[in-house]
């Protein structure tokens, strides 16, 4: 069993994202490698995801660190909802299919949908913060530099 010792403490765990997040990359290709990993969590190949977050991330050179963090982001308790609206768009896209093959083309088609917009919102807010929280620093750096 777990202690309450042994768990992160609030600090503990704000230091590790401050680490995560301070890295020389450019809040632009940070917010990708996030938003990469919460399109592969949309994805219906659970028990993969993370593998595939692995293989995307090397390939792409996204920070893995974040890449997988945002397929994390999609919690179990979710996907009922996740895949029943994926089945539904799919649905209706592709209306002329049935079967079991028309269901897997619909979460396919229908994930792969949700998956782009969760993935452009995630984007958009996680380069807002990134970029903020740079242009922060940057100020407090000069402010440091040059004092008045």
């Amino acid at each position: 069993m777990i202690s309450p010792r042994r768990m992160c403490s609030p600090h503990q765990w704000r230091q590790w994202m401050a680490t995560l997040v301070s890295l020389d990359e450019s809040p632009w290709r940070m917010a990708l490698a996030l938003a990469v990993g919460v399109f592969i969590s949309f994805t219906p190949f659970w028990g993969f995801q993370t593998l595939l977050a692995i293989l995307i991330a090397s390939v792409a050179r996204l920070n893995l660190a974040l890449t997988i963090a945002g397929t994390w982001l999609n919690l179990p308790w979710f996907a009922p909802f996740v895949y029943t609206g994926a089945v539904w768009i799919g649905a209706a896209l592709l209306p002329h299919l049935s079967g079991l093959a028309g269901w897997s083309v619909w979460l396919l088609v229908g994930s792969t949908m949700l998956g782009l917009a969760a993935a452009g919102v995630t984007w958009l807010v996680a380069f807002s913060v990134l970029r903020a929280r740079r242009r922060g620093r940057s100020c407090e750096n000069d402010e440091s530099r040059h004092p008045a």
